[in-house]
């Protein structure tokens, strides 16, 4: 009831939409009182239909979404913050902090093609953040760590494997620690980045949601809603070695920076993961002819919100 009772004392008669809103007019908006910029990954810019419907005209390529957390966070407080939505599908951590990014849209050879492929090329994501910058939130380094291809190889060895064991813990495991350090340290450095381009600004550090169970055998093997072929040994393995120690990094990044807080997703969404069927995160596919390859759908982008907008609203009260 707090962050509602500071929501309504910030807003005062604005009206905060339900959940499942689409805003397409609003009325004549006043000067927003604080200037925001959202950072990040395909965890922020939503990309998968079932997480909305692509808005940029003419499209970048970064599929942002209008049902993902910043949109819905900016159509919650309309007015208050104004909002720099630079996040883009595929984002590194270095196209967030120094790297240009070439976005690939929707194609994905030979399961999907995209008619505007190629595009060109977005700036490195700090551009957008400057001295008059209040608040960024940055969501990002599962790219950096390679989770998407940790996704691919064990769905290709559990499928080879007939679903036994850990084939891919046993292939990939080794090497795990040495990549959790880089994202870190590249991390580390971003945020640094950051701050120096916004030194006022307030740098909310976001997690990733959870998306496998804390118990791997409550999810099919094969079931391509889910994880496919990737065996129940392997979804442990990746729950506990690489996913959870990512938030960890990311954590531990945010703690040694005064500037920047973590906003932890991980906790609020144990019980909504792909293999649940209240799920916040969608499988390979949603459907058979929606691709979704592990990406949060609506419900989890309104959670996400829910949490990140508090911690907005912390910034400024």
């Amino acid at each position: 009831m707090a962050r509602f009772s500071t929501r309504l004392a910030l807003l005062g008669s604005a009206a905060a939409l339900t959940a499942g809103a689409l805003v397409h007019a609003q009325p004549a908006a006043a000067a927003s009182d604080y200037q925001w910029v959202a950072l990040g990954d395909s965890y922020t810019a939503g990309v998968i239909r079932a997480a909305g419907d692509t808005f940029e005209v003419p499209r970048d390529g970064c599929e942002r979404t209008d049902r993902s957390y910043p949109q819905v966070i900016e159509r919650d407080l309309y007015g208050l913050f104004e909002l720099t939505n630079v996040s883009c599908g595929a984002a590194t951590i270095e196209s967030v902090a120094d790297m240009p990014q070439y976005p690939i849209g929707q194609h994905l050879p030979p399961i999907s093609e995209d008619p505007d492929y190629p595009f060109p090329p977005v700036p490195p994501q700090t551009e957008a953040v400057g001295p008059d910058t209040d608040v960024i939130t940055v969501g990002v380094g599962g790219n950096s760590l390679g989770f998407a291809e940790f996704l691919t190889t064990c769905a290709q060895l559990g499928g080879e494997a007939d679903g036994a064991d850990t084939p891919c813990k046993d292939a990939l495991g080794a090497g795990v620690p040495a990549k959790l350090t880089a994202v870190q340290g590249e991390y580390d450095e971003m945020l640094a980045a950051l701050h120096e381009r916004a030194p006022q600004a307030k740098i909310l550090a976001v997690g990733y949601p959870t998306i496998i169970p804390q118990d791997a055998a409550t999810c099919s093997y094969g079931d391509l809603t889910q994880f496919g072929t990737v065996t129940q040994g392997d979804l442990n393995w990746l729950r506990q070695d690489v996913l959870e120690p990512l938030n960890t990094a990311i954590a531990n990044s945010a703690g040694a920076h005064e500037a920047a807080d973590f906003v932890d997703l991980y906790t609020i969404s144990q019980g909504h993961s792909v293999c649940d069927d209240a799920k916040w995160v969608e499988g390979f596919v949603t459907a058979p002819d929606q691709l979704s390859f592990v990406h949060p759908n609506a419900l989890g982008h309104r959670a996400a919100a829910d949490r990140v907008e508090e911690a907005m609203l912390n910034t400024i009260g």
